[in-house]
């Protein structure tokens, strides 16, 4: 694949194709906010005088004897009540004693906890209960494995042992068996061996969806090797920080990279050593890389270098990159126990099969790809159906091609196949489950209606985080659930926050406050350390990791990861997505951090004020980016501009729409001000400055009102 060319392709109703698709990138609380917070809480808890921490310790103290003294009083209660109802039964027969069977559960159905939990137990029960029997399934497989020591690459071993000739992996062009996949791993591991990398080393990797991308950062795992999964959008300054802030020694490139990795060549660290990964052997290669392939052809396939030191079950096994709500991207870690977590996690609760052929149109780079779906492969002896780029109109034929009988998604495809014509391949595949996030209820019943899909599964969650649900139910619209029966087994919550900043709002007492049904607030994840379903691995960056904590949430001392989604809760429990907080939106299946792209544009520009935001498109998931300049004498050359954007900022995060002021209003710390010209928007029958949107080729053009008003009919697609 070029270097230019898109990871998604659109090409129905003339649409300019979304550049990436994501599985699971995450936004977060604005940083600096963030820690100013935890800093002010706890400085007024260390000037506490001893009078004062002896008063919240007795008022905690209060609090569990009031807790510990309702329970007796209720058990005391009903063990009254029961042993009346027995004596009644017994003496006066059941004439007298199932009307007082009646009476007493009545008397407990009008009071606490009342008539309405007994309903919403009885609603969502099933739902409950099969998601705890996947839970309990799911924490006796990582614990058998742990106990063992195993990792990635020797679970992924015993299906080859079981299954060497079966297919593990295809495409359009590419059908490899578990032999082929473990055979290639093995030349990897040993090429990298011998050239003197080493358990703990960091190996980046920049390759389109293809067999060799799993058994590249298969391969290096097996001899320890941390491997950073470069997101194949990302051109100058992005890439070039997503191999220096992983701290690499090597980086492996595919040949259709060559021209974005020629771009930083110079500004890369003269210790990291660079491999060409080509299509066929003895090609040429740019400047002093190495050929990987030629390399390849003469290693050892059937055994591991004996002296290379064998990685351990919660050892690091690859980073996968999240933009965040602020700077460039983020390098979230993930060890040979959270990929475990991740893959068996989805396939215990959505019931999946050893005999699935799991079809995976989305990006290999990112979770979702790359571990929920590719991971049913390498561990659970499942076929794993690729491709290079997603096609709407080709979705549903590769699920007939390829006999797929699981497919995934996220809503921005969703909404994209629904748009295509009816084709014969609508119902005539064998999908009986589609998963993945982002389906919008308001497609949901047209999407599985129409293509005839039996079950839908609904997930959320963050790369770097430890809060993840599932909808295991066909509930439209519902992105997860939080038990009503069981609250406390899987302990994520919604708390109270500013929905600008992220950050939760505290009671008196300085702890978190709960949020009420249909109450929106931020989505957290309790974090024990030692739990594999509850501990929080974050990022490289320990900094950034400290600022996606928050501390002392409903106890002193207790941690929880914390999202920076806005959710609500239903009665029953059913979790719904509102939005994110702080600076991030999300586009094309990307988050995209304002702070990044305003870097960028102001330095294409000239170095002039640039603020960045997210404005709404009708009919249109997700925000499109526009960027406020302030330019009063219009010396922004724009064909300059959109050239030199584009190569330092991925198609996704370049703005569609341009306004160039003439004024600023600026704030007190002397910054746009964002929020006036996001209520603004982009209509011309209102702004009188500039406006200009960005073409399919690339261009940028007069944003006239015949323009806005065809984008506002829907005439106009972006």
């Amino acid at each position: 694949m070029s270097s230019n060319e898109n990871t998604v392709e659109v090409v129905e109703h003339g649409q300019q194709p979304p550049t990436q698709i994501n599985g699971g990138g995450s936004s977060g609380i604005d940083n600096k906010n963030s820690s100013s917070v935890v800093i002010d809480i706890d400085a007024k808890r260390n000037g506490i005088a001893d009078n004062d921490n002896t008063t919240k310790d007795a008022d905690t103290y209060d609090r569990g004897s009031s807790v510990f003294l309702r329970v007796v009083c209720w058990t005391v209660c009903l063990g009254i009540i029961l042993t009346a109802i027995v004596l009644i039964w017994y003496y006066m027969g059941w004439t007298f004693g199932l009307p007082a069977l009646f009476v007493a559960l009545l008397v407990i159905l009008l009071t606490k906890p009342g008539w309405r939990w007994f309903y919403i137990a009885g609603a969502t029960a099933k739902r409950d209960f099969t998601a705890v029997f996947a839970y309990i399934k799911l924490l006796t497989l990582i614990k058998k494995y742990e106990k063992k020591n195993m990792t990635i690459a020797d679970i992924f071993h015993m299906n080859v042992s079981k299954f060497p000739d079966k297919t593990v992996i295809v495409s359009e062009t590419q059908s490899w068996t578990y032999r082929q996949l473990n055979e290639f791993s093995n030349r990897i591991a040993n090429v990298f061996h011998s050239h003197g990398y080493k358990k703990g080393d960091v190996v980046a990797l920049l390759l389109e969806n293809r067999a060799e991308f799993v058994g590249t950062w298969l391969g290096l795992s097996k001899i320890g090797v941390i491997t950073p999964l470069i997101n194949t959008n990302l051109r100058g300054p992005s890439l070039l920080h997503s191999i220096t802030v992983a701290k690499c020694n090597a980086f492996i490139y595919g040949e259709g990279f060559t021209e974005a990795v020629e771009f930083i060549l110079k500004d890369l660290p003269s210790n990291v050593a660079l491999y060409q990964f080509n299509n066929a052997p003895n090609t040429p290669v740019s400047g002093n890389a190495k050929d990987l392939t030629t390399l390849l052809e003469t290693a050892a396939k059937d055994k591991l270098p004996a002296s290379a030191e064998r990685p351990s079950h919660h050892d690091k096994l690859v980073y996968i990159y999240t933009s965040g709500t602020t700077g460039l991207p983020k390098a979230a870690v993930i060890s040979h126990s959270r990929y475990l977590f991740i893959a068996a996690g989805i396939h215990f609760t959505l019931r999946f099969q050893q005999k699935d052929i799991f079809y995976t149109p989305l990006p290999l780079y990112h979770t979702a790809g790359g571990i929920m779906s590719m991971g049913q492969g390498l561990l659970f002896g499942s076929t794993v159906a690729i491709r290079k780029k997603f096609s709407a109109s080709g979705y549903f034929a590769d699920c007939v091609k390829f006999n797929a009988t699981v497919a995934h998604y996220i809503g921005e495809m969703a909404r994209y196949i629904l748009a295509t014509p009816p084709s014969e391949n609508d119902r005539k595949h064998r999908v009986r489950l589609v998963f993945g996030n982002g389906l919008r209820p308001q497609i949901w019943p047209q999407f599985v209606e129409r293509f005839n899909i039996p079950n839908v599964g609904e997930f959320y969650g963050a790369t770097e985080g430890n809060a993840n649900i599932m909808n295991n139910d066909n509930t439209v619209g519902a992105i997860g659930f939080v038990s009503r029966i069981l609250p406390k087994i899987y302990p994520i919550s919604i708390i109270r926050a500013d929905p600008d900043t992220g950050e939760p709002i505290r009671g008196p007492d300085g702890l978190c406050q709960l949020c009420k049904p249909n109450e929106p607030g931020v989505f957290i994840g309790k974090i024990i350390k030692g739990n594999p379903s509850r501990e929080f691995l974050g990022y490289v960056d320990e900094k950034a990791s400290a600022k996606k904590v928050v501390r002392d949430v409903f106890k002193k001392g207790d941690m929880a990861f914390i999202s920076g989604d806005l959710l609500v809760a239903d009665e029953k429990g059913y979790l719904y997505f509102k939005d994110r907080t702080g600076d991030t939106f999300r586009w094309k299946g990307e988050n995209v951090s304002t702070s990044e792209v305003e870097a960028q544009v102001s330095n294409v520009a000239g170095y002039k004020d640039t603020v960045v935001y997210g404005v709404t498109i009708p009919n249109t998931e997700g925000r499109a980016g526009m960027a406020a300049i302030y330019d009063p004498e219009r010396q922004v050359d724009l064909d300059k501009f959109s050239d030199n954007l584009a190569k330092v900022l991925p198609t996704y995060a370049r703005p569609l729409i341009l306004r160039f002021l003439t004024k600023v209003d600026l704030t007190g710390t002397f910054k746009l001000r964002k929020v006036d010209l996001q209520k603004e928007g982009f209509d011309p029958n209102v702004i009188s400055d500039a406006l200009f949107y960005q073409t399919a080729k690339g261009k940028y053009e007069p944003l006239t009102k015949d323009i806005y008003a065809k984008i506002n009919n829907n005439e106009m697609r972006f």
